[in-house]
């Protein structure tokens, strides 16, 4: 996996320097234009077109605070493809509660509920992102073992979100 953060010359951070992030992107998109070296050998041709799609890909992850968590997770070696992460009892049950209210507004649609139910998902969700916030805020100024038990609070706290994103959908769909 590439290191985006280093690819920009960054260290690894939940909130880095977006202008500086941009300022990078712009300065490889003219670095690394195609382009540029269509008078170049294949092998540099091939070796250009992939440190531009590096470029690409590192400015949508890095100026993309949801994606930039992941991939700071991912990078991390906390996310596992098909993991199947176990949420805490407590928000599990939370969240049936929200599953049932929404399944009923399916058989008996009521416009007033739908919108309490949603502003409800909303409140737990803004609740979630200022706990990532609050974490991840100083997370670079931290000791090595501070930011290991921070990333596994974090970790908890991208699967909760994830969940309420679902939920949010589902919750759209039931509005139309």
């Amino acid at each position: 996996m590439t290191d985006y953060f280093e690819f920009y010359g960054l260290p690894l951070s939940f909130n880095p320097d977006t202008a500086f992030i941009k300022q990078k992107f712009y300065e490889f998109c003219k670095k690394y234009h195609p382009d540029f070296y269509i008078n170049e050998s294949d092998e540099k041709q091939a070796e250009v077109l992939e440190l531009s799609t590096i470029n690409n890909k590192a400015y949508q992850v890095l100026s993309d605070s949801q994606k930039r968590l992941h991939y700071v997770l991912e990078l991390k070696g906390l996310l596992k493809e098909g993991e199947n992460y176990v949420l805490p009892q407590s928000f599990l049950m939370e969240m049936m509660d929200i599953n049932e209210a929404l399944m009923d507004l399916q058989f008996d649609p009521d416009a007033v509920k739908l919108e309490n139910l949603k502003k409800d998902v909303e409140k737990v969700e803004q609740g979630l992102s200022k706990e990532i916030l609050l974490l991840t805020d100083s997370f670079e100024d931290k000791t090595t073992v501070e930011q290991d038990n921070i990333l596994l609070v974090v970790k908890d706290l991208y699967y909760r979100t994830k969940y309420l994103l679902r939920l949010q959908e589902s919750i759209a769909k039931a509005s139309h």
